[in-house]
């Protein structure tokens, strides 16, 4: 019996990974439609009229900036106005899957590199 029951923990073990890798691809799903959605509006179009990049304050025709959602979306961030930025290509590739405290971390940790 003792046996069994381990292998069934171990079975309803899977099941909820598996129930949660789902649920996460849900969740990047909704948020990406929701990403699309806020991109069509005048909030946003007004930001990348602004052309300003949240990051690095540099100005940029609206052809060269993103859409950034400071805590990923693939970690748990929303797609809300709180947490998108405009921000340049360079800047979304170099940021990746990062939180803001990440990049800072890594800013520091490459000056006392040098």
């Amino acid at each position: 019996l003792g046996a069994w029951c381990s292998r069934r923990s171990q079975r309803s073990g899977y099941k909820e990974r598996v129930m949660s890798m789902s649920s996460d691809e849900q969740h990047k799903k909704r948020e990406r439609e929701k990403a699309r959605a806020l991109r069509k509006s005048r909030w946003w179009q007004q930001k990348l009229a602004e052309g300003v990049c949240h990051y690095c304050s540099a100005t940029f025709e609206k052809r060269y900036l993103t859409m950034d959602h400071i805590v990923p979306v693939g970690r748990g961030g929303k797609s809300v106005k709180g947490n998108v930025v405009v921000c340049c290509k360079e800047c979304n590739t170099a940021k990746a899957a990062k939180t803001p405290v990440e990049m800072l971390l890594d800013e520091i940790a490459g000056k006392t590199e040098d």
